[in-house]
C-alpha cells in the first residue's frame, strides 16, 4: 500500500471509532478556546499520530466533493466538536459550529505529482477555532523532520521542488499565509467563516472503516450535525472531474469552490459585480457578456468576463490560466495553474450560447 493509501485507511479506521463515542484521549477545549493559540499543533491533541495525520478519538476526518485548488496540494482535512455538541444544518452556507469547534486542513505536496499518493511531505497544518466572539484563524508550518508544526503568524515561503504531471521538474515557492491572508479569503459580511463544510460538498461519501458512506448521514448518525432533512432533498455539488457530470454543473462547482468565497454579494470582491456562487441564476452576474468593474492588465485587453462560445475572447479563463502577480486568479493560495480545470472552463464557456 502506498503512504497516502495508508494514511487514508488509518484515518479511515479511526473514522469508525471517533464517530460513535468510544473512550477519547485528552483534547484539550481549553487550548481550542485559548486566547493566544498554542506554539504547537501537537499541543491541542487533534493527532494520536501527527506524521500520518492519524486523528485523536473526537476527530472525524471528511472530504468535499470537489475541492479548493491549491498548487495541486494533497489536503486532509478533519472536524472537532466539544463533547454533546452538533452543528445545525444549513441548506446553502457552511453549518453553523458551536463554538469550541475546531476545523483542522492539513497540506501536502508529492515528490511527484505523477505518483500524488507517494512520499508525501507535510508543509502546513491550518486550523479554524470558533470562539465565542467569532473564528479564529492560524497556520502551522511543518517542521522538516515531520514531526510536529509551529505557529506561524506571519506566514512563510516554502520551497517546493517536485515533477509536474508532464515529467518535468518543477518548482516554485509555495506560500503558507499570514493572518490577514485569512481573513482576506474566509471574510463573509466581514467575518470570518469557514468556507468548505457545506451541505453540497459535504453530499458525497466517505470511505471509512466500516464501508462508505454519505458524509452526511454519517454525522447526524453520530449526533454531530443536527437538522439535517432527508438525502434525497439536499443540494449536491458535482465532482468537477467526474466526466459523466453535467459539463455545466462541473463547470459552476468549480467557481463556487475556487472563487465564490470572495466572488458573491457578501464578500471581498463584491464591489466587482461578478457573482459566482453556484446558485447564481442570473447570467449577466456570473460573467456572461458582463463588462469588469476595472479595465488592466488583468483583463487581457479582453470586453467580457465571459463571451458565450469563445473562451480565448472571455477574461474569466485568462485569468485563471495566468500566473502572474495582479493577474491571476484566485490571487491566493496558488503559484501555478490548474491545467485541468483551465480546459473544464473553457470547454464550458465554448458551449455557451
Amino acid at each position: 500500500m502506498n503512504s497516502l493509501g495508508y494514511v487514508r485507511s488509518l484515518i479511515a479506521a479511526m473514522a469508525a471509532v471517533v464517530s460513535f463515542g468510544t473512550p477519547a484521549q485528552a483534547i484539550s477545549d481549553t487550548v481550542v478556546l485559548a486566547a493566544t493559540p498554542p506554539k504547537q499543533l501537537s499541543e491541542f491533541g487533534f493527532f494520536e499520530d501527527l506524521q500520518k495525520q492519524m486523528p485523536a478519538p473526537g476527530v472525524v476526518p471528511f472530504r468535499l466533493a470537489t475541492p479548493l485548488f491549491s498548487d495541486g496540494a494533497e489536503k486532509f482535512r478533519f472536524v472537532y466538536l466539544p463533547k454533546g455538541q452538533a452543528a445545525k444544518y444549513d441548506p446553502v452556507e457552511a453549518f453553523d459550529f458551536p463554538v469550541g469547534t475546531a476545523l483542522i486542513k492539513t497540506f501536502a505536496f508529492p515528490a511527484d505529482y505523477r505518483k500524488a499518493a507517494e512520499k508525501l511531505r507535510l508543509i502546513e497544518t491550518r486550523v479554524l477555532l470558533h470562539h465565542a466572539d467569532g473564528w479564529q484563524a492560524w497556520a502551522y508550518l511543518w517542521n522538516d523532520q515531520q514531526t510536529d508544526a509551529t505557529l506561524k503568524i506571519a506566514g512563510a515561503k516554502v520551497a517546493i521542488s517536485t515533477i509536474g504531471r508532464n515529467g518535468m521538474p518543477l518548482s516554485f515557492e509555495y506560500s503558507v499565509p499570514n493572518k490577514n491572508q485569512c481573513k482576506a479569503c474566509h471574510a463573509f459580511n466581514g467575518k470570518i467563516t469557514p468556507l468548505g463544510p457545506k451541505a453540497r460538498n459535504l453530499n458525497t461519501d466517505y470511505a471509512y472503516a466500516g464501508g462508505s458512506e454519505n458524509q452526511i448521514a454519517h454525522w447526524a448518525a453520530a449526533s454531530l450535525l443536527s437538522g439535517a432533512p432527508d438525502l434525497a432533498e439536499i443540494p449536491a455539488a458535482a465532482d468537477w472531474r467526474d466526466v459523466t457530470a453535467p459539463l455545466d454543473k462541473r463547470a459552476r462547482t468549480w467557481l463556487d469552490v475556487n472563487c465564490a468565497h470572495c466572488h458573491r454579494a457578501e464578500g471581498p470582491a463584491s464591489n466587482t459585480g461578478l457573482f459566482l456562487t453556484y446558485g447564481e441564476d442570473v447570467p449577466v452576474r456570473y460573467g456572461v457578456l458582463k463588462r469588469p468593474a476595472a479595465a488592466g492588465r488583468g483583463s487581457g485587453d479582453r470586453e467580457f468576463d465571459i463571451v458565450p462560445g469563445e473562451p480565448d475572447r472571455s477574461i474569466l479563463t485568462y485569468r485563471v490560466e495566468s500566473t502572474v502577480p495582479g493577474v491571476m486568479m484566485p490571487e491566493l493560495g496558488r503559484h501555478i495553474a490548474d491545467a485541468e480545470a483551465v480546459k473544464l472552463l473553457a470547454e464550458w464557456i465554448a458551449s455557451l450560447r
